[in-house]
């Protein structure tokens, strides 16, 4: 991510438009002319569909109408159905789609820009997304999951709701994080419906219009794609030449399969596999000829679910989009498709990293300044904050650098004099010297330890001042959930979030509430 944006050489050739102001502008162009209007008709019926159980925004429902027009482009963000949406970067990924929505109006006033969040309906992985943290307690959805996650059935969720209902007080901004989880998880019966709900009712003031990729009507726009892959294996053949590119310098994301494919049916998500002439579903006594297949694909293209490789083009192909905004790991294997979106001739979107944000209490931030620790000193680790601390209001110098610097001269020249008499001295001069500079931190490691006995109350609390912005020792956007500061300051935290965040900063923001 680094070298992406700092614009190394060494990655340019796996990406095409940058994220600035002339490199949309380009985007705009090639999207313009390469998305047709009969997509347009079956997406708006699509999503116009999807929205019939969902009470959108008349700002959502303007942007749906306005994706018609073929001067209307998306630009896009997704993310697992996490219970309750999961870590606080969830929102953060929204809020840079709106901004950035918002952004690129006022730069191309001829144009419209649609903020979109992909829900990822047909993900399997249910462990990832049964819980979210609240004030260090892990809220878990306990049951078992087939198939894809969308379509579970939202039972045993009073139970979630009861346990976590009773760690939220009685505040009015307690009374509303009650509503939504209630009214999301107890009153919609899938997964896919709750978190519909839930993000309209987060987000949909801002015109966020949220997608089912589930769908047949745009699964069929897709079918040309899907029989590419059956029956040439083309993003295989592709993304593995990008690879042995790419790993030349990192690390790889994800690896191609033959046929990047899941088939779908209730309770069923498995991939497809094209063993002894026939296609067949891993796991299952599902077979079919090359014949039958393609006609179970015309017929039921919904059951026909892309992985992680072939999603991004499914998107592409569906939505009018400019740019997808992810996380360093999401944006990592978009990197590995650039050759293969040009093989199928899909023009490949810009790739923006999402805001990243520390929020930071004003007790926080007074306890910070009461501590004299800036914002760089609270990101450091926490051994290295307490030491530095510790050194700098010490009476005594716990620094031994100078003594260090002093054995190091001497040494070099007992080395000099070594050579000049007896080389053979030379290795046991090298090894008093190690030896010696290893007391040296054995003392000052003592010293420091002693000190830090002494300031214990200090140590005390710089350590929990961090453990409270970094749980686990980890990015506090990783660990909590959006509910502990909305419980707080309620609809503000959202609205806070759209005022200070510029997606096109690329930057680590640090906001006070």
């Amino acid at each position: 991510m680094c070298d992406y944006l700092d614009k190394k050489n060494v990655l340019s050739e796996f990406y095409n438009n940058y994220p600035n102001i002339s490199g949309f502008e380009q985007q705009i162009k090639t999207k313009w002319e390469s998305f047709p209007i009969t997509s347009r008709n079956v997406l708006v019926s699509s999503l116009q569909n999807q929205y019939q159980n969902t009470k959108g925004s008349s700002q959502t429902q303007a942007n749906i109408n306005l994706l018609l027009q073929n001067n209307t482009f998306t630009v896009t963000t997704g993310h697992q159905l996490n219970l309750f949406t999961g870590p606080l970067y969830f929102l953060y990924k929204i809020v840079s789609a709106i901004n950035l929505a918002k952004r690129l109006k006022i730069e191309f006033p001829d144009c419209n820009f649609v903020p979109v969040y992909w829900m990822a309906t047909e993900d399997h992985d249910f462990e990832e997304i049964q819980y979210f943290n609240f004030k260090g307690n892990k809220i878990k959805w306990n049951r078992t999951s087939s198939g894809a996650v969308g379509k579970l059935n939202t039972n045993g969720l009073k139970e979630v709701f009861k346990a976590f209902s009773n760690q939220l007080g009685e505040s009015a901004n307690a009374k509303k994080i009650e509503s939504l989880f209630k009214k999301a998880y107890i009153q919609h019966d899938n997964l896919t419906d709750a978190t519909r709900f839930l993000a309209n009712e987060l987000f949909g003031k801002y015109g966020l219009v949220i997608i089912d990729g589930n769908d047949k009507k745009l699964k069929q726009l897709f079918v040309p794609y899907v029989k590419e892959e059956l029956i040439k294996s083309t993003s295989f053949k592709k993304v593995s030449n990008t690879i042995e590119k790419l790993q030349e310098n990192y690390k790889i994301q994800v690896n191609p399969r033959e046929i990047n494919l899941f088939y779908l049916d209730d309770n069923l998500r498995e991939r497809i596999v094209f063993e002894d002439d026939l296609y067949k579903v891993n796991n299952t006594e599902i077979t079919f000829t090359k014949e039958e297949i393609l006609q179970e694909l015309d017929e039921f293209p919904e059951k026909f679910s892309p992985n992680v490789i072939l999603r991004p083009l499914y998107q592409e192909v569906i939505l009018p989009n400019l740019c997808y905004i992810g996380g360093g790991g999401e944006l990592a294997y978009w990197f590995e498709l650039k050759s293969y979106f040009e093989a199928v001739k899909v023009p490949f979107p810009i790739l923006l990293l999402r805001n990243s944000v520390l929020l930071v209490t004003e007790k926080q931030s007074e306890k910070m300044k009461k501590l004299n620790i800036s914002i760089d000193d609270i990101f450091n680790k926490q051994n290295k904050l307490i030491d530095n601390k510790v050194k700098s209001i010490s009476e005594i110098n716990i620094d031994f650098s100078s003594q260090k610097e002093y054995l190091k001269n001497m040494f070099k020249a007992l080395e000099v004099l070594s050579n000049k008499t007896d080389k053979s001295f030379l290795g046991a001069v090298i090894a008093q010297e190690k030896k010696q500079l290893k007391g040296i931190d054995y003392l000052e490691k003592r010293m420091l330890k002693a000190q830090k006995r002494k300031f214990n109350e200090i140590v005390s609390r710089i350590t929990v001042l961090q453990d409270a912005l970094f749980p686990n020792q980890s990015l506090q956007e990783r660990q909590a959930n959006f509910s502990e500061f909305y419980l707080e300051h309620g609809e503000s935290l959202i609205a806070t979030l759209i005022k200070n965040l510029d997606p096109l900063k690329l930057e680590f923001d640090v906001i006070t509430l």
